[in-house]
């Protein structure tokens, strides 16, 4: 079955950097729309940036414009989020989603988003 897998999380000093991974598998998701959420404990998932299939349209929340990059390879079967400048406030499960083709176009809601890692924990240290 469908699987998505994050990685390259870790512990980080404000300032810092950061590149995670997802890792996808069991089918293509060339055409899917690819997004990163997190969630800090105690809170709500959060969007954070997304990207479409074929990597021409990208979106961000306003807090990480400027800090964060998404980008995707699809020969690889693989999305990243490049994450500089770590703030303490981006400390949170990261984790990443794939929404269905069929919406045509980005979105910032978790609901449509099919398919869901499991998460890797961020920590920004201040």
């Amino acid at each position: 079955q469908a699987q998505l897998v994050e990685s390259g999380g870790g512990l980080v000093q404000a300032g810092g950097s950061l590149r995670l991974s997802c890792t996808t598998s069991g089918r293509t998701f060339d055409n899917y729309v690819m997004g990163w959420f997190r969630q800090a404990p105690g809170k709500e998932r959060d969007f954070v940036a997304a990207i479409s299939g074929s990597g021409g349209r990208t979106y961000y929340t306003d807090s990480v414009k400027g800090r964060f990059t998404i980008s995707r390879d699809n020969a690889k079967n693989t999305v990243y989020l490049q994450m500089n400048s770590l703030k303490p406030e981006d400390t949170a499960v990261y984790y990443c989603a794939a929404q269905s083709p069929a919406l045509g176009v980005i979105t910032i809601t978790p609901r449509n988003y099919n398919y869901w890692g499991q998460g890797t924990q961020v920590t920004v240290s201040s």
